[in-house]
């Protein structure tokens, strides 16, 4: 049977769903002008060291960055690659992973290099919003030369975005929107503000100056340039992956307008430090930040409490983004189940607990670790490029395999790998200046999906399947066997086989071996993952019988498993097709009904001394397993938490060291 799963999900285009993108979506990039020109200036040693050349240069690469990657590659490119409406390396990854074994590596490396991207964004946009407050004299004094008072704001403020989680992006897009509307509007009035008194700050736009200014004695940075100006575009891959959230052609809508507020933001800064690289009180600021210092004194307290709500939004769109990476990988046997509650009915709104738990504490500890906004971001940006790498490859296995291109592939590949491999080149400059602390996030990440995976493959490949068809006679046996106790009307097992006709050993073993568990009706549950997003099917096989059914049910990867709700819908039809015997009961508080009793097995495996079995493969086996237990517990990645449940342990049968003999004496 089918549920309706095209129309219902699909997110509408309105001037509403357009300023709900802007508070889910553009948070990490719309910040950027708040720290990239920044970073700049301060890899050429200060404001005393910048020139027309390399401000121009400077600006024209920001322009073209924006440009080629987010607009081109992603907006105009990867948004094209969607999975039904789902965007994100993982989505992207279940498109082409028929085409190659391999592909999981670059969706591993690119998944984890965008979680720990999530770490920092929080840290350094919500840093560097509050260290704002210096730039207004009355605060300044107030807050002193220390940062102990900045680093107690920033948390205080990342600790309120955690706690606001639960409430769903739909609920947080809808207050954010508005913000953010109003952030893109003042970017550009800032801007226009000053390109007024330089207009020639708009030979920016000819590329040559890009060109230029990287062998340019103008640069002391040189290449490593880069490394500062890929700041600017950091939040497109979180663009890609948020795209669920909110729906395709509300971004396509958004765009323009969010990409000229940013780049006329930019064109005044430059025309600013053009006006003003010559005034040796502001080169003696520490850290000068030409976003804050360009507008006036008395705008100055608006900029900075709007510039902290950006950046708390810019965090929002990394975390969410972040909970639909975990899920998909969780779906695609790359992490482990996780409780995943849906705040609304919104397409794409989930909220992960444990993740927004983890991402919470990192981002604390970020924060501690590296204390000034400066030094964050030194570490900020060097995962991402990884991200966007892998991004690029499964890119061009789509353009080529899928949309079946001859040449564009090949272009796409050459021209946006060389143009990412320059930018992760030089960001690697800020290996050894923090960027080592994003990098070991991005390998935890990585180890774990790997972990997962060849643990899962272990597990697949020690399964023994044996005839269902063989047991049944057993099964009806010990159905009407009276002198054992009935454990329930229905006995649920969830299963992972693929054949029908075969059951996994260690089911039959729990229920003949362990302990005969007498039921009148025994369903065993298979559950199928769709590489769409919203299926909702079913199918049984009763091989004949009315006490032994084979369920098997497809669901899409962004659908709820809960299992209990699927089953009792399930057996209540059944119930009244005559498919199975009426199971009333005799006491209630409810209406009699037709569904009985329930009770679910959980069966989980162990890995026993005796496994004859490699040190990597026990390594992975047992690193899973103890991954798991700190992910949670299968009734609440199956919904079943609040159902009568049985979690049995059973050997994992891998082939057994052979045994010395004992002598009787």
């Amino acid at each position: 049977m089918t549920a309706d799963r095209t129309k219902t999900h699909e997110i509408p285009t309105s001037a509403g769903a357009v300023l709900i993108t802007m508070g889910v979506v553009y948070g990490d990039i719309g910040t950027s002008p708040m720290y990239v020109m920044k970073s700049i200036v301060a890899g050429n040693g200060g404001l005393g060291g910048v020139s027309d050349e390399l401000i121009l240069g400077a600006l024209s690469l920001v322009i073209w960055t924006i440009t080629l990657l987010t607009t081109m590659k992603y907006v105009v490119v990867a948004m094209q690659a969607d999975n039904h409406g789902e965007g994100g390396i993982f989505s992207l990854y279940s498109l082409v992973k028929h085409f190659g074994k391999w592909l999981i590596f670059p969706a591993m490396i690119g998944g984890a290099a965008l979680l720990a991207d999530g770490v920092m964004t929080p840290a350094v946009t919500v840093t560097t919003a509050i260290e704002g407050l210096r730039s207004i004299s009355s605060m300044g004094e107030l807050l002193g030369d220390g940062q102990n008072k900045i680093i107690f704001i920033t948390i205080t403020i990342i600790a309120l975005l955690f706690l606001v989680q639960r409430a769903g992006t739909s609920s947080i897009g809808r207050a954010f929107g508005p913000v953010m509307a109003v952030w893109f509007l003042f970017l550009a009035a800032a801007g226009l503000g000053n390109i007024g008194g330089n207009v020639a700050v708009l030979k920016a736009f000819n590329p040559v100056y890009a060109v230029k200014i990287l062998t340019s004695p103008a640069n002391d940075a040189g290449i490593m340039i880069l490394g500062s100006v890929f700041l600017a575009t950091t939040g497109a891959e979180a663009l890609y992956s948020d795209m669920g959230h909110v729906g395709k052609n509300n971004i396509f809508l958004s765009w323009p307008f969010v990409k000229i507020c940013l780049i006329i933001n930019y064109l005044g800064q430059g025309a600013w430090l053009m006006a003003c690289k010559s005034n040796a009180a502001l080169a003696e600021i520490p850290d000068m930040n030409p976003f804050f210092q360009m507008l006036p004194e008395g705008i100055r307290p608006f900029a900075v409490f709007l510039g902290a709500a950006a950046a708390i939004i810019a965090s929002q769109a990394l975390i969410s983004g972040s909970f639909t990476l975990v899920s998909e990988a969780s779906r695609l046997d790359l992490m482990p189940h996780m409780q995943i509650t849906y705040p609304s009915q919104q397409k794409g709104q989930i909220y992960i607990p444990l993740v927004n738990q983890v991402l919470w504490v990192a981002c604390t500890g970020v924060v501690l670790l590296f204390q000034t906004s400066a030094h964050m971001e030194a570490a900020y940006g060097l995962a991402i490029t990884l991200t966007m790498l892998m991004t690029t490859v499964l890119l061009f296995l789509y353009l080529r395999k899928v949309k079946k291109l001859a040449v564009v592939p090949f272009l796409f590949l050459v021209f946006f790998g060389g143009l990412e491999g320059s930018f992760f080149i030089s960001s690697l400059s800020k290996f050894s200046h923090g960027g080592y602390v994003a990098l070991f996030m991005a390998l935890i990440l990585f180890g774990i999906m790997v972990v997962w995976h060849e643990g899962t493959g272990i597990e697949s490949s020690q399964a023994v399947l044996l005839p269902l068809r063989k047991y049944l006679p057993q099964l009806e046996k010990l159905k009407n066997d009276s002198s054992q106790e009935l454990l329930a009307d229905n006995l649920v097992f969830i299963t992972k086989d693929s054949d029908k006709n075969k059951l996994d050993r260690d089911i039959l073993y729990s229920i003949f071996d362990k302990k005969p568990k007498r039921a009148n009706a025994y369903w065993f549950v298979g559950i199928t993952v769709t590489d769409e997003p919203y299926t909702r099917e079913y199918s049984v096989d009763s091989m004949g019988t009315n006490y032994m059914f084979r369920v098997q049910l497809k669901l899409g990867f962004r659908e709820n498993q809960r299992v209990n709700v699927y089953l009792r819908q399930i057996v209540d039809e059944m119930v009244k097709s005559g498919e199975l015997p009426s199971q009333k009961r005799r006491y209630s508080i409810y209406e009699p009904g037709v569904v009985g009793t329930f009770k679910f097995c959980m069966i989980r495996k162990l890995l026993v001394p005796e496994s004859d079995i490699g040190p990597f493969k026990r390594a992975a086996i047992s690193l899973k397993y103890a991954i798991r237990h700190f992910a949670g517990t299968p009734d609440r990645w199956y919904g079943l938490e609040n159902s009568s449940l049985i979690i049995e342990y059973v050997p994992l049968f891998i082939q057994m060291k052979p045994v010395s003999h004992l002598t009787r004496v």
